[in-house]
């Protein structure tokens, strides 16, 4: 039956589309926190307190909101993607404690821990063939 037949060759378009819809989101999402400005960043920053982190708080802020914005665009394009997902998966696993120490309802941190889950599978996934890291840093073949 063809809708049960092996459609691997077609991963690296599935991919594509992934990493080009989810880097999208994340812009979209990271753009006003990245330039939301100081106020923002000290916010968002703020949820480090929960790691013991207390200082620096608009630094982390920073760092959080570029992870999003400028990572999504790293992850559609995929350039430095491995890169890219290690600081989204550390923003998404941050949210998720953030959300969890202020409320145990699933539905307020759900979305964070979902995020986080996908970017660890993308970490070990990789941005596949159609991708700038391909262009640039080809792979060298495997024997075996």
């Amino acid at each position: 039956m063809a809708l049960f037949a092996n459609r691997y060759r077609t991963h690296d378009l599935g991919l594509l589309l992934l990493r080009i819809g989810i880097g999208i989101m994340f812009t979209i999402h990271g753009y006003p926190k990245l330039t939301g400005g100081t106020e923002a960043w000290i916010q968002i920053g703020g949820a480090m307190k929960l790691l013991g982190i207390e200082f620096a708080p608009a630094f982390w802020g920073f760092l959080a909101a570029a992870a999003e914005a400028v990572g999504g665009q790293l992850l559609a394009i995929g350039l430095f993607f491995r890169i890219a997902c290690v600081f989204l998966l550390a923003t998404m696993l941050m949210a998720t404690f953030m959300h969890i120490s202020n409320s145990d309802d699933f539905n307020t941190y759900s979305h964070a821990l979902e995020s986080a889950i996908l970017f660890l599978g993308l970490l070990f996934i990789g941005p596949g063939k159609y991708s700038l890291d391909q262009m640039l840093f080809p792979a060298r073949r495997r024997l075996y």
